[in-house]
This record gives C-alpha cells, sequence and structure tokens, in this order.
C-alpha cells in the first residue's frame, strides 16, 4: 500500500497555534470609501458561496462548518468578525453564523466585531450581543475628530459616525469596547509625553475604552492610489516612537502574545501597538496571528496570497 503524505499539513499529533479566526462578512461593495483601505490593494475574486439562494446551499453550508470545527479543534476560541466591508451590513449572515456557531459541539466563546460603527443603533447592538453573541466590538478611527473620521473612511452623507455616542450606546450594552486607532496624521500634534497622557485621559473617561490598539498603517509599496495617501497622511514616525516609548516606560507589561506583540496596561487601559497587521513578520513554524475563513468556505492565512490556502 502506497502511504501519501501532504507537504501542506502540520505536523501529526500538533496542533496549529491560531490566534484568532478571522470571519470574512460577505458584502458585494462596502459602505464606506477609506482612503487607506487594505482589500483594495489586491485584486479580491472569492466567489460568495455562503449565498442561501444557491441551489447547493446546504453542501456549502456543511463546509464552512466544517472550517469553523477546524478552528476550534486547533485550539482557536476567538472569532473576529471583519472582512472587505463592514460586518453590520449583512446581517442575515451574522444571523445564520451565531445560529451555526451555537450549534457547534463547541461553540466559539470569544466573538469580536471590528466595524467604524457606520449603521449601528442600539436595536442592532442587542442583536450583536444576544444572538451573535459579540462581547467586544472593536471601533476602527481614522480621527477622534467626527468630522475628519468620516472623511477619511470615505463615510456616505448622512451616516457619519458620532463617536462619542456610539461609545456610550457598547457601553450601555456592556461589551468591552476596543478602539483600534489608524495612525494617520491627525495624531501629529503629539510633541510630548504629556500629550500622549492627554490622549489616554481622552480614551478612557470621554469615551470609555477597555483596549486600544495603536495600528501602524499597512502600504502595499506597490505604488497603489491609497499607498499614495497613507505616504501623504500618514502618522509621523517620530510620533510613531514617541508613543511606543511612552507605552514602554509607562505602561505594566501585562502578556506577550502568541504572534510576538507585546500586551501593555496604560492607565487601567489595555494597550497594543499593531505594526503588522497584515501579519508578515511572523516567522514561527505553525504559528498564526489569524486564520481567514473566506466566504467561498475555504481558510486561508494570508489576506492577500491565495497560496496561503489551508484547506
Amino acid at each position: 500500500m502506497r502511504v501519501q503524505i501532504s507537504l501542506f499539513a502540520p505536523k501529526k499529533g500538533k496542533c496549529m497555534n491560531i490566534q484568532s479566526l478571522s470571519i470574512v462578512v460577505p458584502n458585494k461593495k462596502c459602505i464606506n470609501d477609506c482612503a487607506f483601505c487594505v482589500s483594495k490593494m489586491h485584486t479580491e475574486d472569492y466567489k460568495n458561496m455562503m449565498d442561501s439562494n444557491l441551489p447547493f446551499y446546504d453542501l456549502y453550508e456543511k463546509d464552512y462548518i466544517k472550517r469553523l470545527e477546524f478552528a476550534r479543534d486547533n485550539g482557536c476560541n476567538t472569532v473576529m468578525l471583519t472582512g472587505n466591508s463592514e460586518p453590520q451590513q449583512n446581517r442575515g449572515f451574522l444571523q445564520r453564523f451565531g445560529t451555526m456557531n451555537n450549534n457547534l459541539p463547541r461553540p466559539f466563546r470569544w466573538i469580536e466585531m471590528q466595524t467604524t460603527g457606520v449603521l449601528i443603533d442600539e436595536p442592532y447592538l442587542r442583536f450583536l450581543r444576544n444572538h451573535v453573541g459579540v462581547s467586544t466590538i472593536s471601533i476602527s478611527l481614522s480621527s477622534l475628530d467626527d468630522k475628519q473620521n468620516s472623511e477619511y473612511n470615505g463615510t456616505p452623507i448622512g451616516n457619519e459616525v458620532d463617536i462619542e455616542a456610539l461609545c456610550q450606546m457598547i457601553k450601555k450594552y456592556d461589551f468591552n469596547l476596543r478602539l483600534s486607532l489608524n495612525l494617520t496624521n491627525y495624531y501629529n500634534y503629539i510633541k510630548s509625553f504629556e500629550d500622549i497622557e492627554s490622549l489616554f485621559d481622552q480614551l478612557y473617561s470621554r469615551f470609555g475604552a477597555d483596549q486600544v490598539t495603536f495600528r501602524v498603517l499597512y502600504t502595499s509599496k506597490k505604488l497603489t492610489k491609497q499607498d499614495e495617501w497613507i505616504n501623504q497622511n500618514n502618522c509621523d514616525d517620530e510620533v510613531i516612537k514617541r508613543i511606543i516609548k511612552y507605552v514602554k516606560i509607562k505602561g505594566n507589561k501585562l502578556e506577550t502574545l502568541s504572534y510576538g506583540a507585546i500586551k501593555y496596561s496604560v492607565k487601567d487601559v489595555s494597550v497594543v501597538i499593531d505594526n503588522d497587521c497584515m501579519a508578515e513578520d511572523t516567522e514561527k513554524i505553525d504559528v498564526y496571528k489569524y486564520l481567514i475563513l473566506r466566504e467561498n468556505c475555504k481558510l486561508y492565512s494570508k489576506w492577500d496570497d491565495k497560496a496561503s490556502l489551508i484547506f
């Protein structure tokens, strides 16, 4: 009998170390038009098989569930609802995901959603908490000024986000609130540690943040329109270095995440510096910052490379 060994599979008996599972919530088009959008830097042509109108939808749903179970079997207990659009645009999918997850033998307990907050109101928050099981909402902000934030995120007129009001609603329903701060030129006012102290006071007292991620904007080096915008509107390197220095000096180290980033406690807020949003620097074998479950019901380890297909 001939035995075939897959060169693409992990070693027998060894689990993959998966930090989280990113769920791509399918949508035809994002309501926003972020000037720095990573997904616009590469072609997206993954067919949406999670469309309940397809003739063999039941088979693809089974495939989808297998991938969810695979991630759980490999020790992953965290889901991030995200994608190339705003997850809340597709309530029907979120409804089905909540049902699928609840029916798993070992459901995901830690469910987060990444969003700019557009279209979210109190009834939607109740739905996310009660049915989908979301416990943490991560708000992507390009500025703490409402007008500039909407401009940089390309939010349509009439759908602008009132950041403070949204944060108050999120806290009202007892979600964990993470502010993911895209480091744009808005933060170039920071000249000293005192300015950073004031920023943290605002994040905590005004917005009620439990967690903060400082996200260095990603450039593809392909000279895309998004790369050009980032080069013109990025936060100054010296400001980023100043923030990192402040966090290291003033913060207490909590833990090192599996992909290498360090989590700090600063003024009772959990802080992470993310300078690798595309997970390009992970070198450990079988260590994944995240796996990505796409709308074609298949798992990948990279956002921008189809060759990263797991199964």
